[in-house]
């Protein structure tokens, strides 16, 4: 079977004079080296496509593939990380990963938890801020935490973002909006253990793969896993297995949130504890970083007895239950 790999390599775009944060999902060389190597231990011929806009021009040259191992997080908008998913599901071509929906949907964090407190799920109180003067407008209990509505790996998150009080809540809105041109979450500040849930399959088949709680040094900006902490985790951040009670409520609700939203294949679900310490949700994250030395899916996963070739493998055959029996036959028929 030959599997395309899509990805946008960190490299390229710091040649081509974007800036550090704005690259700072993006994979280095060493993960995609990771992923081909254990995608060929699978079996597999692995072809390197790279970014959303090679992809493009690698369609529009005719070529196709069995299944396209998709890690692409895209650069712009709202809408970045269901790009290559939207050109695959053009053209017929199953992939690795959530649809284009889904990914949208849990992209805008906003709109996940409206979704998540729709299912009945329990997620902290919420604004959305879209311009200054909004922020006078949120009517949320002190203290809150505040970020930007469509970042990951911990983008524009800082001690900052847990306001004490309307005026720290709107300095930091305004520092946010300007510099990164979206609508901020204000929600309520959950004071509790912060955990990330590991989850492979899909549907009902669904399984979490453990549970590993984030803990901030004395050194760490506090109160958050921001971007410096997460830049410098080595020093800054402590990863813990956690089992009994605090474990089971954590996985149940991520597995319920991984179900009602519809993901596929694998990801992490962020859970905080609450003041009471119960679990609430926090977001949920369908394209997770598969570095196998420094993201936290796999560091999760080591710590719970799985490998990263186990996890490459549930994921893949997750991603192959949705293909027709006959792949030929089925394509043939819808021409």
């Amino acid at each position: 079977m030959n599997v395309g790999l899509v990805y946008d390599l960190r490299s390229e775009y710091l040649t081509a004079g974007y800036g550090e944060e704005e690259t700072a999902e993006f994979d280095k060389e060493d993960t995609i080296e990771a992923l081909q190597g254990g995608l060929t231990e699978l079996g597999f011929e692995v072809e390197r496509i790279g970014s959303a806009k090679s992809l493009v021009a690698a369609l529009a040259q005719g070529r196709r593939w069995d299944l396209v191992f998709n890690i692409a997080e895209g650069l712009r908008g709202s809408g970045r990380e269901a790009l290559v998913p939207a050109l695959l599901d053009a053209f017929d071509i199953p992939y690795t990963f959530s649809d284009p929906l889904v990914m949208a949907l849990c992209l805008d964090k906003a709109a996940c938890k409206r979704v998540v407190r729709d299912l009945g799920l329990p997620t902290p109180d919420f604004a959305l801020v879209r311009t200054e003067k909004d922020a006078a407008n949120v009517a949320l209990p002190y203290p809150v935490f505040a970020k930007p509505v469509a970042e990951g790996t911990g983008k524009g998150i800082c001690a900052a973002s847990r306001a004490g009080d309307r005026r720290e809540l709107a300095a930091v809105c305004r520092v946010l909006l300007k510099r990164f041109k979206q609508p901020v979450l204000v929600e309520e500040y959950l004071p509790g253990r912060e955990f990330t849930v590991g989850i492979a399959g899909t549907g009902a088949l669904a399984r979490p793969l453990g549970v590993m709680e984030v803990s901030l040094s004395g050194q760490a900006e506090p109160g958050a896993y921001s971007y410096c902490n997460k830049a410098n985790f080595e020093a800054l951040v402590e990863y813990l297995p956690v089992e009994g009670p605090a474990a089971e409520e954590a996985m149940e609700l991520a597995l319920s949130v991984w179900r009602g939203l519809g993901c596929r294949d694998g990801g992490r679900v962020d859970i905080r504890q609450d003041a009471g310490g119960h679990a609430s949700f926090i977001e949920v994250n369908p394209l997770a970083g598969l570095n196998p030395i420094i993201s936290d899916l796999p560091i999760l996963c080591k710590m719970n007895g799985v490998s990263f070739q186990d996890l490459l493998r549930m994921i893949v055959q997750s991603a192959l239950e949705r293909l027709p029996l006959d792949p030929d036959k089925e394509r043939a028929g819808r021409r």
